[in-house]
């Protein structure tokens, strides 16, 4: 019985100090369409699987230098976030053995001499408990994503916007760095969904988040969500003066849209205002301070004109 399509692309590591038990291994997988990579011991299938990734270890239980069961614990720190099954092969029978595979992380054993059926069904198995498990990860990783993502700008909606800027709250506190936010808000927005419909509106908001995405480009920043027509930017380890560079180009991206808007009151298309504060949190710092400090700023745009952004200070940092 030949291992299905699936199965024929997954590679196999065999570790084994003894070349004829390599061999014989290796023929009988090569057999079943698996690919093969080898290890004389323990040390070179550390470096090896750094270097291949496969999708299962064969791993025999005695070598010298280092053991199977040593090199099963290396190989778990190097990569605990892998589900990467190891079969151990030992000749080894007692109790203390086996229970002591399975504490380094072994998923199954086989004893020697080996029972070819037995060892095509433990790692046709294996392999799809891997498989399966990594499917169940991509899954779970997409729809913790789907709760944090705004569904009509693809930007983190407001649930995403707190839970990022908790924790870049509490890493900038530890690390004693800057964390800027920026609260943009559409200018006459309102009235531009009463002139143009809501359909347009949308329409709108989606080319205004994307112009954002293309400004605030860095893996540690984000773009949310933050209400209706309005929009957070979440920026660690940026100063002031990063910071009012962002804030000048989301605001000149917007007006480069040129999205007609006849009844706003500040220009004959789209605009947006801007308020954003920085700081260094401390260690009784309040975070809600710094957001109603970005919000008053934000406030002091509209009531300067709009189109524009202005920076405030937190009045307080302490409760």
């Amino acid at each position: 019985m030949k291992a299905n399509p699936q199965e024929s692309k997954s590679l196999v590591l065999i570790v084994d100090d003894e070349p004829f038990i390599r061999m014989i291994l290796r023929n009988f997988l090569e057999r079943e369409a698996y690919q093969i990579v080898e290890a004389r011991n323990g040390i070179e299938a550390l470096t090896i699987y750094n270097q291949v990734r496969p999708d299962i270890v064969l791993l025999d239980a005695i070598m010298p230098d280092m053991d199977g069961f040593e090199c099963c614990t290396q190989l778990q720190i190097l990569d605990p976030s892998k589900y990467t099954p190891v079969l151990m092969i030992t000749g080894l029978e007692d109790e203390e053995s086996v229970d002591r595979a399975f504490e380094v992380g072994a998923m199954d054993y086989i004893t020697k001499p080996i029972h070819w059926p037995v060892l095509r069904q433990r790692v046709k198995r294996l392999i799809q408990q891997s498989q399966l498990q990594q499917k169940l990860e991509a899954v779970n990783l997409e729809l913790q994503r789907l709760v944090t993502i705004d569904g009509l700008t693809e930007v983190a909606n407001r649930r995403g916007f707190e839970e990022y800027f908790y924790q870049e709250w509490q890493r900038m506190k530890r690390e004693q760095q800057p964390l800027s936010l920026i609260l943009c808000d559409v200018d006459f927005f309102k009235s531009y969904n009463d002139t143009y419909g809501h359909r347009a509106g949308d329409r709108c908001l989606i080319k205004i988040a994307q112009a954002i995405k293309d400004i605030v480009k860095r893996p540690g920043d984000l773009v949310a969500r933050y209400g209706g027509e309005e929009f957070a930017v979440i920026l660690p380890n940026t100063d002031t003066q990063g910071t009012t560079h962002v804030a000048e180009k989301i605001c000149d991206a917007v007006r480069q849209l040129a999205i007609p808007h006849q009844n706003s009151e500040v220009s004959h298309y789209v605009t947006m205002s801007a308020g954003f504060t920085t700081v260094i949190p401390q260690i009784n710092s309040d975070l809600e301070e710094m957001i109603a400090a970005a919000d008053r700023a934000l406030y002091q745009a509209k009531t300067a004109g709009r189109d524009r952004f202005v920076q405030n200070i937190p009045a307080a940092t302490q409760k």
